[in-house]
């Protein structure tokens, strides 16, 4: 080393061969590169002429056709038909994912094999999926995909009368708050509910992050929206959607994504052909459709206040859901941060004891990194978050109410009881507060009323744009100009033109496949190589800035101009009131809820073994706060293997929700009664008693402290306190199964 540093000139060739090498390398990168813009527009063309264009990596069956109900929508639901080796348990509920009509296509909860319609089926759980066509049928409307998904819903379940549970229904994205508004007008149609980055509080989030939010202010409001609709012919383009997406992460959109597969074209390509598939696949909707989006939603932040309203006069409470509420988001998701996924429950609840006085059991978890589009086509997340949540779908299901957040474990070599636990991980819930929302950060009131300054703009543009714009809009907008408009969207130019079948795309298509056949890449060392990499990085850093600049810059434009004073006075916004007033409870569910705690309270007395299994399995379970997936799983094995109760998960679930409510109505009562509702035959009482301890040891971390108090005192109650340390049955003893 020390001679050529002395003569510098013998690296000279060196450096010549690797300029050389460089130069050939990346010509023909530059060549590979070109044919796969060409591939992807020739996919583009071929994926837009279907008729029903998806990206479901599995063969499906058409069950129902929206276009054929009374109010035709251009949504269908399809059967999903599983893969060869997966198995399907038909008494397993089934599962019924619904993608986001949000600008692109649909078919991204089954994307690939590792997805939410994958590991559900991997599950054995029956999946269908609802889905949509490009066009939508004239003059629908949320109401009526509404009504249309109710309908499926209804014979998904016909089709399966011997399922242990009504449909756990996914909905990514805007599919979410779609699929909250239906559930709290039908409640008896699902099962538990899976949100996934969807945005139910879009006012939320804190300050020098997720800069979306301020969007509908700085435009004025939702005018921009009708005017857009108008010159599209009554129709919204959703590429204006996606670019709205794009323009979130400028140095990915005009730098990374590309450069990735430039710099990598030899093991890029398919991957990045796959997800443009779906990414190009833009839909329309129709005007009222993306009107009542972003007026009761994106700007008017009216869903978890209570405030819309269906056609038919009825207000959408979300505190009328019956099932289950499982929110997925995560910290890296810049679409719907976890503020805006989860700030609805403070919007409609006090605490945790207003939740549990509607019976809703609200699980919530959050991810650290991964992206918005990674909630739902990340195989990472496939097979951690919604493998479990498929797998551990009926422990969710039996969650007394309350506010829990699930947290993972690996599996290990030191797990205990690991059998019974069907996944990589273990799933457990551990109970919340309402603080620890708040903890995440959110909104003053001041920025509040700020929001609320934003909503009364919009409205009042909008009105103005409908009184003195409109009409001239419409008379000199002609159906063609609103046909060439959505052609030359900048998007979908970037398909088209390179998907047309010239002499120059088959010229290229023939260069490129002299060009494999002979390809030679640079060595991994190769300088030019490194700088080429280096100048990379510089541009995404100098993208990255001018972002961070951009949203800064609008961040303090909205706070600024929203909390004028005057501008606050001049559209109507007290000083003194909130904004966001929380939803009261109404007169008639007071009343249901003081007539359930009387009739729960006179039969805290009542019932049998069953009844005090349950009753003190929860007493102690309380202690610690969590429920573990074994736990369950150890019960479900108990519930199938005793023959004689023939109990649903819906009984079993009546069952626990009861006898956890009496504890919470009058503890001391309810244990008191325990000893007077035991049989006589200490058999089934050792039996019992066994079974609770069994599934409190199948969670690990051992039985101690608050927990070992209070089984000793079931044990006193019980009358088997002498086996407390040592109670010999076991909850698959067939004594177990007599009880």
């Amino acid at each position: 080393m020390m001679e050529k540093s002395a003569n510098p000139g013998e690296a000279l060739p060196g450096l010549f061969a690797s300029a050389l090498e460089y130069l050939v390398d990346t010509g023909q990168r530059s060549v590979l590169f070109l044919d796969v813009m060409r591939r992807r527009g020739e996919q583009y063309r071929e994926h837009m002429a279907e008729t029903v264009p998806h990206v479901l990596n599995y063969e499906i069956e058409l069950i129902a056709d929206g276009r054929s109900l009374e109010r035709p929508v251009n949504y269908g639901l399809v059967r999903v038909t599983p893969p060869a080796g997966v198995e399907i348990d038909p008494t397993r509920r089934p599962f019924v994912v619904i993608d986001p009509r949000a600008g692109h296509g649909p078919g991204i909860g089954g994307f690939k094999a590792d997805s939410e319609i994958g590991v559900a089926m991997k599950a054995g759980h029956p999946c269908y999926f609802i889905g949509f066509m490009p066009e939508p049928m004239p003059g629908q409307t949320i109401g009526d995909i509404a009504r249309a998904e109710g309908t499926f819903l209804e014979k998904v379940i016909a089709l399966h009368p011997d399922a242990d549970g009504k449909p756990c229904v996914i909905g990514n994205c805007q599919a979410g708050w779609a699929v909250m508004i239906l559930a709290s007008l039908r409640p008896e149609l699902f099962g538990p509910l899976i949100i996934a980055g969807a945005p139910l509080s879009y006012w939320a989030g804190v300050r020098g992050k997720y800069p979306m939010r301020y969007s509908g202010g700085l435009f004025g409001g939702s005018w921009l929206t009708a005017l857009t609709s108008d010159l599209g012919g009554g129709k919204f383009d959703g590429a204006w959607l996606v670019q709205n997406f794009e323009n979130m992460n400028p140095s990915n959109t005009l730098w990374s994504k590309q450069y990735n597969v430039y710099s990598k074209v030899d093991t890029e390509a398919d991957r990045y052909l796959e997800f443009e598939r779906w990414w190009g696949g833009h839909v329309n909707l129709n005007a009222e459709e993306i009107q009542f989006i972003v007026d009761e939603l994106f700007v008017g932040n009216n869903l978890a206040a209570g405030r819309i309203k269906t056609s038919d006069g009825e207000v959408v409470d979300l505190r009328k859901i019956r099932s289950p509420i499982v929110v997925f988001c995560s910290k890296g998701d810049n679409i719907t941060p976890p503020q805006q996924a989860l700030n609805w429950i403070l919007d409609l609840y006090r605490d945790v004891d207003e939740i549990r006085y509607y019976g809703q059991t609200i699980v919530y978890t959050v991810h650290e990194t991964v992206g918005h589009l990674g909630i739902f086509v990340s195989g990472g997340v496939a097979k951690k978050e919604h493998a479990e949540f498929s797998s551990n779908i009926d422990l969710i299901d039996v969650l007394p109410p309350g506010l829990y957040e699930a947290t993972f474990e690996a599996k290990s070599g030191d797990t205990v009881r690991a059998d019974l636990a069907g996944g990589s991980w273990i799933m457990r819930c551990e109970q919340r507060t309402i603080d620890d929302l708040r903890a995440m950060g959110g909104n003053s009131p001041e920025d509040e009323r700020r929001f609320a300054a934003a909503k009364r703009v919009s409205e009042i543009n909008l009105a103005n744009y409908r009184n003195f714009v409109q009409p001239w809009v419409r008379a000199i907008a002609p159906p063609q100009m609103a046909e060439w408009m959505r052609k030359l969207h900048p998007l979908r130019v970037g398909y088209e033109v390179f998907g047309r079948d010239t002499s120059a795309m088959k010229a290229l298509a023939t260069e490129a496949e002299t060009v494999r056949e002979s390809r030679t890449p640079a060595a991994k060392d190769n300088p030019f190589l490194k700088a080429q990499e280096t100048v990379s990085e510089s541009i995404v850093n100098m993208l990255d800035k001018w972002r961070d600049t951009q949203e800064a810059l609008s961040e303090s434009l909205f706070l600024s101009i929203y909390g004028s004073p005057a501008l606050q006075a001049a559209v109507g916004i007290d000083p003194n009131a909130n904004p966001s007033p929380r939803p009261e409870m109404s007169e008639k569910h007071r009343k249901l809820l003081d007539a359930r705690i009387a009739e729960l309270k006179a039969k805290i007395g009542s019932g049998g073994l069953r009844e005090c299994g349950i009753r003190a399995l929860l007493y102690v379970g309380m202690a610690r706060g969590m429920v573990d997936e074994r736990g369950l799983e150890a019960l479900r094995r108990m519930r199938r293997d005793d023959a004689a109760s023939r109990m649903s998960l819906s009984e079993f679930k009546t069952l626990v929700r009861e006898q956890f409510f009496m504890l919470l109505l009058d503890q001391e009562a309810s244990l008191a009664a325990i000893p007077r509702m035991l049989p006589q035959e200490m058999d089934q009482r050792h039996a019992v008693f066994a079974a609770i301890r069994e599934v409190l040891s199948v969670g690990g971390g051992g039985v101690s402290g608050e927990t070992a108090k209070r089984l000793d005192r079931v044990a006193q109650l019980f009358g088997v306190s002498g086996d407390a340390e040592d109670s010999g049955g076991s909850s698959f003893s067939p004594q177990a199964k007599a009880s």
